[in-house]
């Protein structure tokens, strides 16, 4: 990747490997400018989800991150709003700079401008202490940690190779991923962070309900693909989630690894 840093993609490997794969099925600009958006998305999750900050300090740090995404990136003062914290943040949160540098100019305003409304919209969800109380607002919450990325990425998908995809369908791939993390998670997310997304009244079968509908409406999207670096790219982490959904539903906490290396396999042969 020409004018990517050259550890990136370890960082990128190290944090998701779920990601790093189909990433590489890309070809070159889109391949640095998806790469890049992820590695940005990611700095920001780590903030948003570290177990030791406060609701308040998060919110409080997520909408000064935010703000730096309508200018050029300001490193220094990056680092400076990161303060106390700074010695706390994964290598993937304190290089978020190198991230944004590395993303090609052609497509780095639009980069900068998701990364600012997932900034912005997290910090809402940490100030409510992700109380998630109804149907639309698991859906706005899905919405800002995975949703827009779908639109994003689409958004990539038009400019490096003209496809043309529903924005709706797209929210709904990320969403469908998102639930199915959500239902992974769920012990865990009240265990270590006393943090429940799950709307009132709502059983773990209405969430698999919701990770469905959502799911199915990444089907629909993949529908309107033809381009066969980006089909991969988006066919593989659906393949993995639908089947996560379907361990869960059979009581396992997740798939074995055999049936990921299978799965990442099928993928792809194609």
């Amino acid at each position: 990747m020409s004018g990517f840093p050259k550890d990136a993609l370890r960082v990128l490997k190290e944090t998701s490997r779920t990601f790093y794969i189909p990433i590489t099925f890309l070809q070159k600009e889109l391949k640095a400018s998806v790469a890049s958006a992820y590695l940005v998305f990611r700095a920001i999750d780590e903030i948003e989800d570290h177990e030791e900050l406060g609701n308040d300090l998060k919110h409080s740090l997520l909408m000064q991150v935010g703000e730096l995404f309508t200018q050029p990136f300001d490193n220094e003062r990056y680092l400076g709003i990161l303060g106390p914290v700074r010695e706390r943040m994964p290598e993937v949160t304190l290089r978020l700079a190198d991230w944004m540098e590395a993303c090609p100019e052609a497509v780095r305003p639009r980069i900068a401008d998701a990364a600012r409304e997932m900034s912005e919209g997290m910090a809402k969800w940490a100030k409510a202490g992700w109380k998630i109380r109804t149907r639309e607002d698991l859906d706005d919450y899905t919405y800002y940690v995975a949703g827009l990325v779908g639109v994003l990425l689409s958004d990539l998908w038009g400019h490096y190779a003209g496809e043309k995809t529903d924005r709706e369908l797209a929210i709904g791939y990320g969403r469908g991923l998102q639930a199915v993390n959500i239902l992974r998670n769920e012990k865990e997310d009240m265990d270590e962070r006393g943090v429940r997304f799950v709307p009132d009244g709502w059983t773990r079968d209405d969430l698999f309900r919701y990770a469905e509908e959502n799911l199915s409406k990444a089907d629909q999207y993949m529908k309107a693909l033809s381009t066969k670096s980006v089909i991969l790219f988006c066919r593989l982490p659906l393949a993995l989630a639908h089947k996560t959904l379907g361990a869960l539903k059979d009581g396992r906490e997740k798939m074995s690894r055999d049936e990921v290396v299978r799965t990442v396999e099928e993928v792809s042969v194609d």
